[in-house]
């Protein structure tokens, strides 16, 4: 006997775990990710909350996650570039001039976690697979 989940029921059973941080929002979207992932694979998932916690794991953005699983994320992120006058390449500092991060560091965090597991972006922050 197997009593099918939607949705709601998903985000539900993810937000009673009490061991995990889910947010509303982070549940949602994992339950909607999962929801895709049996669509597309054709296979049918068992919900198992305590894995999905220790596979998955939310961040309120990627900056969060480079911050604790990165002892120096401005160097791993970093952006190279070519010193015209002296030719060699050195490294630009994270920030722009405002003191903003600069676009790139974003794009080499998400390139980073796309090529070693799964990114899932929602509104008010991310989901990594741990790999």
């Amino acid at each position: 006997m197997k009593y099918t989940l939607n949705t709601n029921e998903i985000v539900n059973e993810l937000l009673r775990d009490e061991n995990a941080a889910w947010s509303y929002n982070g549940a949602r979207a994992l339950a909607e990710y999962l929801e895709q992932y049996e669509e597309e694979c054709g296979v049918e998932l068992e919900l198992n909350v305590a894995a999905l916690r220790c596979k998955y794991t939310e961040y309120e953005s990627l900056i969060d996650y480079a911050d604790d699983c990165f002892m120096s994320w401005q160097e791993e992120f970093g952006i190279e570039y070519e010193n015209p006058m002296t030719g060699e390449t050195d490294m630009q500092s994270t920030v722009d001039c405002d003191g903003n991060i600069h676009e790139a560091i974003f794009s080499n965090i998400e390139e980073y976690i796309r090529d070693n597991g799964t990114l899932i972006e929602f509104d008010g922050g991310i989901i990594v697979s741990e790999f």
